[in-house]
């Protein structure tokens, strides 16, 4: 099987999805920007082959150059797992004549208004809503809406441009920071947890499912500084708590008629037990969500996508063994990190729960906390009881601590 795979090097996830292809047979050939020399190790031995583009939102030319290097190749599939690539991936399934996600069929996926109102039609309880492409429109949106509300952009990922708005003075701010936006939906602000609902579906059937607690919710982590941001994978998923979550997943896939791949789905679950819709992509989570799964449960995430996109089935073995956190850090000052401090303690009380220990050494750059959740480097921890994952998470939190100078 020849599978086509966008962008096979970034983010730092897709060489594992590049590895799991190769592994159950399919020949990979990587389209990316990046020089094939500049590729991560892992990424440059799982592919066949691998094309070089200028820029991969150059859709016109991507397209016209991978119909020549295609032509006369029997191309079976055409996968892309970042959100910016999803569309480009659905205009060269169209172009090819791939099955798979069509641009009708990905649009919703991408267009949050648009999903939004498709989620409304199946009366699938979403926030109120409403799309704006000038300040006047989101002024008008606001009174529809009403406070707090949230702005962010219509086709973003993760928390990027999300602000909180809770008056006519804070909104004025607001649309100040987004203007760079050029369509903004403008929703009700949902009181309450968030959670995920992650699954692997082959022809429209759920072959594996996670659940995950972010700690605290994303706009308060990614807007708070001093804060160590964490997604809990957990180990009871079954949990009378997530029933609401759960079905209203299911049906929200229904709803879009999604058949075969990874999703990614964000819910709330409100004080009093209902459960409100986020929004979905069709690809998996970031920020090392999958590598949480794979703890979870001792299985490879990354090779049961990709058997499933493959093979049309899904053999991992699941077994729910543990909850599993990941712990990102953010070193305090500006410059470069200088110390490391309490990491050698928490590993002499917790090191047989800590599985994944990633800290930019000492020398590099401290990054910009705003435009990364994975920050100056993480650590991920499991255990089989939940409270005690917590605990560990939380000593981490506390206790481990980047210093840049």
């Amino acid at each position: 099987m020849n599978v086509i795979l966008l962008s096979p090097g970034f983010p730092g996830e897709m060489p594992f999805f590049a590895r799991g292809l190769a592994e159950v047979g399919a020949k990979v050939l990587g389209v990316g920007e990046q020089p094939e020399g500049a590729l991560p190790d892992l990424a440059r031995h799982s592919l066949s082959a691998y094309l070089q583009v200028d820029s991969l939102w150059d859709e016109d030319r991507v397209i016209e150059k991978v119909r020549r290097y295609a032509s006369g190749l029997e191309v079976h599939r055409i996968e892309c797992l970042w959100e910016p690539g999803m569309l480009l991936a659905a205009r060269l399934r169209e172009a090819v004549g791939v099955v798979g996600m069509t641009r009708a069929q990905t649009v919703p996926f991408r267009d949050k208004e648009v999903m939004k109102h498709a989620l409304d039609r199946w009366h699938i309880r979403t926030p109120r809503h409403v799309r704006a492409s000038s300040v006047a429109a989101c002024r008008k949106a606001a009174e529809v809406v009403g406070y707090p509300l949230i702005i962010k952009p219509i086709a973003g990922a993760g928390s990027a441009d999300t602000h909180r708005v809770d008056s006519p003075q804070e909104l004025e701010r607001a649309v100040g920071l987004v203007a760079h936006v050029s369509e903004v939906s403008v929703e009700e602000f949902i009181e309450g947890e968030e959670y995920t609902f992650d699954t692997i579906c082959v022809d429209g059937t759920i072959l594996y499912y996670n659940i995950a607690w972010y700690r605290p919710r994303p706009l308060i982590g990614r807007t708070v500084e001093w804060i160590s941001p964490q997604t809990v994978t957990l180990r009871d998923v079954e949990q009378p708590a997530l029933a609401a979550g759960r079905e209203m997943g299911k049906a929200v896939l229904r709803a879009l008629d999604f058949r075969t791949g990874f999703t990614h789905m964000e819910w709330y679950l409100k004080p009093g037990g209902e459960a409100v819709f986020g929004e979905i992509a069709a690809r998996p989570p970031g920020a090392r969500s999958v590598e949480l799964m794979n703890y979870a449960c001792d299985i490879d995430v990354f090779t049961g996508w990709a058997e499933a996109t493959c093979r049309r089935r899904f053999s991992q073995v699941v077994r729910r063994k543990y909850n599993a956190a990941v712990v990102f850090k953010r070193a305090r000052g500006a410059g470069r990190v200088a110390r490391i401090e309490g990491l050698e303690s928490i590993l002499a009380r917790y090191g047989p729960h800590v599985v994944s220990v990633e800290l930019s050494p000492v020398g590099t750059p401290r990054r910009d906390w705003r435009n990364t959740l994975l920050s100056d480097g993480w650590v991920i921890v499991r255990h089989p009881d939940f409270e005690t994952t917590l605990e560990i998470a939380d000593c981490i939190g506390a206790d481990l601590q980047l210093y840049a100078e």
